[in-house]
């Protein structure tokens, strides 16, 4: 039998960076996608969507010429088989898990990243590729397969666990080893709305950053300073200067966290306020929080909690926030209270 577990992710700061080519501070964390796998004599895989209710199979003859948008199964099989990869055996396979569906927690990249690994692992050849290639391979089949919006911090993270600092641009990675204290994840309630969210707030930071451009070809977004937003701000239209702001901004702030989570002993409160503030410009000028979950947040941090902020691409799901252990359970109580469905304390998967 083939065993899979692969991690649900949270993006702690650089959120909307990564489809400008800017890095992202995002960890694996212990929630995860389960997958058992055993061999049947049928020329087919046989899912078994337990969490779902639901069954479906792929025969192994499939050309995989003709792959419907969401078939994250068939558009995996299909970016290994271009590489090589064979479906001869066929597998009775049972997925499940305890990430919650459409919450912003990469539900369906876990799903694909731990597909990605049982594809691997059936052709033997998962002491070959590294998770850097699995992570990279899931990113082709999610988003490139499908010429779809959106990054790579997802699969690269989840397949590489830990605490990552991501260059999106080249897909290289550095593990942060400090800590970011104790979490809380909290469920909204709220069905988030991933794509609409991406495709306005992808075209309008990307039309602010040409404006720029357009004024100084010579402008680098990797190397803008703070200083740029203003010196820039008078050539990007006004419909596009709240993404230009986040743009300069959000990049700024990773930067920040990145050097205090490389050190051995981090400060809480120094990067409490710097999520605080990251959540600040997703709000205000990416504008993808609902306001019940402003209020959720709000309440939270009155209660304690050292910063919190939205995880994913926004219009809903959940959130994040850090907590000391003395203040824990006001937070958890501060959530519910204000509205959330469900709050639970989750720790960094390596």
């Amino acid at each position: 039998m083939i065993q899979i577990k692969v991690p649900a992710r949270i993006c702690f700061y650089g959120d909307h960076q990564d489809y400008l080519g800017l890095p992202v501070i995002a960890g694996a964390i212990d929630r995860f996608i389960h997958i058992s796998a055993s061999p049947i004599s049928e020329n087919k895989f046989v899912l078994h969507l337990q969490d779902l209710g639901k069954q479906m199979s792929i025969d192994l003859d499939d050309d995989l010429a003709t792959v419907q948008p969401g078939d994250f199964f068939r558009s995996g099989m299909a970016v290994l088989k271009e590489r090589g990869f064979r479906y001869d055996q066929g597998y009775s396979i049972t997925i499940s898990g305890d990430i919650p569906v459409n919450a912003g927690l990469s539900s369906s990249s876990a799903l694909l990243v731990g597909w990605i690994r049982f594809l691997v692992a059936i052709n033997d050849k998962s002491d070959e590729i590294s998770d850097f290639q699995i992570g990279r391979w899931a990113y082709e089949a999610e988003v490139v397969f499908f010429d779809a919006p959106g990054g790579l911090m997802d699969q690269y993270t989840i397949a590489q666990r830990g605490m990552l600092y991501i260059d999106t641009k080249s897909g290289t990675s550095e593990r942060l080893q400090g800590s970011i204290g104790k979490l809380l994840v909290a469920e909204s309630g709220l069905a988030k709305k991933t794509l609409e969210v991406l495709k306005n707030a992808s075209v309008f930071a990307k039309k602010a950053v040409e404006a720029v451009k357009k004024a100084n070809s010579r402008f680098v977004l990797e190397e803008a300073a703070l200083d740029d937003y203003q010196k820039y701000r008078e050539f990007v239209p006004e419909e596009f200067q709240d993404y230009w702001y986040a743009a300069i901004h959000n990049y700024h702030i990773t930067l920040q966290a990145k050097t205090e989570l490389k050190k051995a002993e981090t400060n809480l409160q120094y990067l409490g306020k710097l999520m605080n503030a990251h959540q600040q410009i997703l709000q205000d000028q990416i504008q993808n929080t609902p306001k019940e979950m402003v209020s959720m947040m709000d309440s939270a941090r009155k209660a304690g909690a050292i910063g919190a902020k939205t995880i994913g691409s926004g219009g809903g799901g959940c959130m994040v926030a850090m907590v000391d252990d003395e203040n824990m359970e006001k937070v958890k109580e501060a959530f519910l209270e204000a509205g959330a469905k469900s709050v639970y304390e989750v720790e960094i998967s390596y």
